[in-house]
């Protein structure tokens, strides 16, 4: 996402169309304030793809028809006032990072753990510390045990 942001940065009238294989809620919800005008399945037909363009130069968003839906029913249920739980948009890589960093385990753990390189931990912890808005480890740790992921005895 960062790409959008520098394209966004150096030339604020371009209109950026995410092409990605990412039909999970996070992926899309994390384009969009980044600057995505539309965001589009990798999967989708070439004239899903040439109507996101149409849109876009209107000035309107576009998603794919799968990914629209979920925004209808995520739009449905915050005007009913039903919060969102963002733990439910990490994707399940991010959650398993998280589980692993709150219980103390450094990336090059983690990394071995799950058959990833630490620089990919790295990647991922960022992201979701973005996503659920934690500045530090400590919030982390604090997160996962509001959240029950660990106890707080020891």
């Amino acid at each position: 996402m960062a790409v959008i942001v520098q394209v966004r940065q150096r030339s604020p009238e371009t209109r950026v169309i995410i092409l990605s294989m990412h039909s999970d809620e996070s992926y899309v919800l994390e384009a969009l304030p980044n600057g995505a005008a539309a965001y589009v399945l990798k999967e989708s037909s070439a004239d899903d793809l040439t109507w996101a363009v149409r849109e876009v130069l209107q000035g309107r968003r576009y998603f794919s028809p799968p990914l629209s839906q979920l925004a209808i029913e995520s739009y449905a249920a915050n005007a009913q006032g039903v919060s969102v739980d963002v733990y439910k948009a990490l994707t399940t890589r991010e959650r398993e990072v998280l589980h692993l960093a709150a219980e103390g385990r450094r990336s090059t753990e983690i990394a071995d753990l799950l058959w990833i390189s630490p620089r990919t931990v790295e990647g991922h912890r960022g992201s979701l510390m973005r996503k659920l808005q934690l500045r530090s480890q400590s919030d982390l740790i604090r997160y996962a045990i509001q959240r029950g992921i660990i106890s707080s005895e020891l």
